[in-house]
């Protein structure tokens, strides 16, 4: 499977976003002039409502079958060699430790800069309360400890307890990956038809998004008012600085453990980023990464043949940072101030799905990445379809934060390959 973003996807974000436009218009127009009849509203409602659970149906068994298949790539990449795995070691060990950033300093910036009361209450107000979040276990760490190993998996699915099947997921794929060639081959097989089948129905459901984003976001405005808009704009600049300090650890990492410099590495990533600001596709931009990577960095084709597939296939640095962004996000506005287990909860499920939905269609992996996320942390997911239409601007920064992480690891493993000499022009620059 492949990271794409194609002219239908961008189509489909356009209508979104217009959709969003529209209902957020007439809903507030509508508002300020004239009564509409409960009746009315109700029924709008239920046509976002019954969108909303036409997505979610598709959580469980996508993020499940995903997840296998994504294991059983890693592990496949990691066994072709040395270099493959230590790519895979950096790559997990960068998704965790932005994951662990995200989970501390997000809150700590809500704190600071939140969101206007005023517009908090037209949001949740429009949203009928965003419904009920899902409860997390009583009983301290101990309860929650004991609440990983799932009883029964199917279970676990059913009541939405996502942390567990993502456990029984990891062991699954991993016990996979211990098999004989010919069955692990039918149980991946068997997993990525299922994941097919999923993305299959994912895309059908979309294909009413526009529907379903104006309904909702038509209550939204009728019953909140056209204030409920603001938080839309806080949470795209919040998701947007998200995506962009990945750069923080890209450049540090190019630099100081790939002794890049500087100057030659922001060059040689500048084409890189137009690609990618221009595609939102991570394999539009591998031509010019290994071309860069090669001329610009000095890495040999080997090295760059090799970590360049390798990260665009299984890695995307910011995905723990923008999806914990969005669902610590919809904690603050609903008012919820998860515990410890939750965030830690909410941590490890971004860190396997990060895994699991590279190579979904954008809108796709969106929600499949989200909703586990958002069950795990324990908030609503009600906001999330008006969190998709607009999430055509942080998708953006999402794949210029993945680029530039995907060269940086590059230049970062090159440097601990022995038949990899960097030039000491290139290492003094």
């Amino acid at each position: 499977m492949t990271i794409s973003f194609s002219a239908a996807a961008r189509s489909l974000s356009l209508r979104v976003l217009v959709a969003l436009a529209l209902g957020l218009g007439l809903g507030g127009l509508l508002a300020s002039t004239t009564t509409v009849p409960d009746a009315v509203v109700e029924a709008v409602r239920a046509v976002g409502g019954l969108w909303l659970s036409a997505l979610q149906m598709t959580v469980a068994p996508l993020v499940f079958s995903a997840l296998v298949t994504g294991i059983a790539a890693a592990s496949d990449a990691a066994a072709t060699g040395r270099l493959a795995a230590r790519a895979v070691a950096l790559f997990i060990g960068l998704v965790a430790l932005v994951a662990a950033l995200t989970l501390v300093a997000i809150p700590a910036i809500l704190a600071v800069w939140p969101v206007n009361e005023a517009g908090v209450a037209a949001l949740m107000a429009g949203a009928g309360g965003a419904g009920e979040a899902p409860t997390a276990p009583e009983g301290g760490f101990a309860a929650w400890l004991s609440s990983l190993a799932p009883g029964n998996p199917i279970r676990a699915a059913a009541e939405d307890a996502m942390l567990p099947l993502v456990v029984f997921g990891v062991f699954f794929g991993f016990a996979v990956t211990r098999l004989p060639a010919e069955q692990k081959r039918s149980l991946v097989g068997l997993f990525e038809a299922l994941t097919a089948a999923m993305i299959t129905i994912v895309r059908w459901v979309l294909l009413a998004a526009p529907i379903g984003v104006f309904a909702l976001a038509f209550v939204l405005a009728l019953r909140g008012g056209i204030a409920s808009a603001g938080p839309l704009l806080h949470y795209i600049v919040l998701a947007v600085g998200a995506c962009l300090a990945t750069l923080v650890i890209s450049y540090p990492l190019a630099v100081g453990v790939g002794r890049a410099g500087l100057a030659r590495f922001a060059r040689a990533c500048a084409p890189v980023q137009a690609v990618a600001f221009s595609t939102q596709s991570s394999l539009a931009c591998l031509p010019v990464m290994l071309e860069r990577a090669r001329d610009d960095l000095g890495i040999s084709e080997r090295t760059a043949g090799v970590v360049l597939p390798m990260a665009v296939a299984i890695f995307r640095i910011t995905s723990p940072a923008a999806n914990l962004t969005v669902a610590l996000f919809i904690a603050h506005v609903s008012g919820i101030q998860p515990g410890f287990g939750a965030l830690v909860a909410a941590g490890l499920v971004s860190i396997a799905v990060s895994i699991a939905t590279v190579g979904l269609p954008g809108q796709a992996s969106f929600f499949a990445s989200l909703a586990p996320i958002c069950l795990a942390l324990g908030v609503p997911m009600e906001l999330l379809p008006l969190l998709l239409a607009v999430e055509v601007i942080p998708d953006i920064f999402r794949t210029v934060g993945n680029v530039t992480a995907d060269m940086a690891v590059t230049s970062a493993l090159a440097r601990g390959e022995a038949d990899e000499p960097v030039s000491a022009e290139i290492a003094a620059v």
